[in-house]
């Protein structure tokens, strides 16, 4: 079945991901590929190590001559296509750029993307980037360098031609192809409406319209006990450092690794559909630019990776793209001790605990996640969503250029 996401910030440019059909030999010949890609990119990681702060040294220039005298010394390199090593060059240099401008802009270590690491033959899987010249479609079929000839199962039509594909491999050994192809906004009808949207574990998305509000469908919880059967079968079948895994194991992790994929995609559905409904009902979302990643050091780290709030934020920014609705990310700081009624703010952090918010000032009274998703409205320069669509007197206005407050 084919997929589409959205390719970083760019809204003209989105992936569409259709499962390949692999021979045998095709899959030989992918996997000696991707052997050569890794040995480029641990190659890039140990010159990058000598060479720490020197762009110049590990920039995509240097490293290009470097694997130019590379494929001139080694019959093994030049085997293969020039193409996705030269890409395997491009992502190296653009993640290792990324670190080191996280580092010098004094990011948190705990936002900061980090510096490439090599890969390991076991367990990375294979991944690799065809641009134009590296790839063709010949009759419903992938031809990429190398005289690979690839099936692909078309779900549905490419909206257009894609200006670049990437072939990878998932954890149940399952080969797929993701075109990159130029869209255009596939505009709705106006509906003249608005909505807050604040993330959170109880539920996972809490909007300022009741219809609207995202339960937690707890896809992992209900899984747990598939999944915790397999790894007690994984333990049990280990074997001992440096003895070869039996067929009982390798099985065992293969079941595993499926229920993880089935939670996963339930996620994504459940998030995409939940998307789909709010982008069609709405022209305005004001988002809470939330970022879940602390969560996992929390008592929390299980229920709110099971609410699967970053790929839900993600599908909902995609598809609002997708559709030309105006989105707007608020900065979450402070957003649950606000008052959505008088813009007061309380002197002390909320328990979790505490789900109704009170507030000391206007004694306004009200459920602590719905007050902030109005909050969100609020600082998106919106009215709050209710009966009335007024704004609440006497409620400061917050300047749209206020810092912290980023909006698209």
């Amino acid at each position: 079945m084919a997929t589409r996401q959205g390719v970083g910030e760019d809204a003209g440019h989105a992936r569409y991901t259709y499962r390949l059909r692999v021979s045998s030999t095709a899959g030989n010949a992918l996997l000696a590929e991707w052997a050569r890609c890794r040995w480029i990119w641990n190659e890039c990681c140990a010159r990058s190590k000598k060479a720490y702060a020197d762009q110049e040294a590990c920039g995509p220039a240097r490293l290009d001559k470097m694997l130019t005298e590379a494929r001139a010394a080694n019959t093994w390199l030049r085997d293969g296509s020039s193409v996705p090593q030269q890409q395997t060059i491009r992502d190296f240099a653009k993640s290792r750029s990324k670190a080191l401008k996280d580092i010098e802009d004094r990011l948190p270590q705990r936002q900061r993307a980090g510096m490439p690491k090599h890969k390991k033959k076991r367990s990375t899987a294979p991944s690799m980037n065809y641009t134009q010249r590296g790839f063709r479609l010949k009759g419903g079929r992938l031809c990429i360098a190398g005289g690979i000839d690839l099936t692909v199962v078309w779900s549905r039509e490419l909206p257009g031609p894609p200006s670049s594909v990437r072939v990878y491999r998932d954890s149940l050994g399952h080969w797929y192809a993701s075109f990159v192809v130029k869209t255009t906004v596939e505009s709705l009808p106006a509906t003249g409406r608005a909505i807050g949207i604040d993330w959170g574990v109880r539920e996972s998305a809490t909007t300022t319209s009741d219809a609207h509000d995202l339960v937690h469908a707890q896809h992992g919880g209900n899984a747990a006990q598939r999944l915790a059967r397999y790894q007690r079968m994984m333990a049990r079948r280990r074997p001992k450092r440096g003895r070869p895994t039996s067929k009982g194991y390798r099985e065992a992790k293969r079941q595993a690794a499926k229920v993880h994929k089935k939670v996963a995609r339930q996620r994504q559905d459940t998030s995409r559909k939940w998307a789909k409904r709010v982008v069609t009902d709405h022209d305005v979302l004001a988002v809470e630019d939330f970022r879940p990643k602390f969560l996992a050091k929390t008592t929390m780290a299980r229920k709110a990776a099971d609410a699967a709030i970053g790929a839900t934020k993600a599908a909902l920014i995609e598809m609002g793209r997708k559709h030309g609705r105006d989105i707007r990310l608020v900065h979450p700081a402070h957003t649950t001790m606000d008052c959505a009624q008088c813009g007061a703010r309380t002197k002390h952090a909320l328990p979790l605990s505490e789900r109704t918010y009170t507030c000391v000032t206007c004694g306004a009274v009200s459920p602590r996640d719905k007050n902030s998703a109005r909050v969100m409205l609020i600082r998106a320069g919106l009215n709050p969503a209710g009966a009335d669509r007024v704004r609440a007197a006497g409620r400061p206005v917050r300047s749209r250029r206020e810092p912290g407050i980023p909006f698209r």
